[in-house]
């Protein structure tokens, strides 16, 4: 037996199709950050687990005030040898 689609089934079921497009389209919109916060969040807890606590560093008080120069630790003197070689005079030639 052959069966036929009724006009109103069709519409029925096309409608049904949009409304959920339209639904998570919306629900997409409104979840999508948060679930992509979530999975960055996750990401640097693992990172920062892995390579021994990163995340923690940033959130620690500088102990040196802005603007304030220290200085480590001092250069070596190094002085310039002066027998490095003779001078040569030179000319050009056009």
């Amino acid at each position: 037996m052959l069966q036929l689609a009724s006009v109103t089934g069709v519409v029925k079921v096309i409608l049904i199709i949009l409304l959920i497009y339209y639904g998570v389209k919306i629900l997409s919109r409104i979840f999508a950050p948060l679930l992509l916060k979530f999975i960055a969040k996750k990401a640097e807890q693992r990172f920062g687990d892995q390579f021994g606590g990163f995340h923690n560093q940033q959130q620690k008080q500088p102990t040196t005030k802005e603007g304030k120069i220290t200085i480590d630790k001092m250069p070596e003197n190094r002085s310039s040898n002066k027998n490095v070689g003779e001078y040569v005079d030179y000319e050009e030639i056009d």
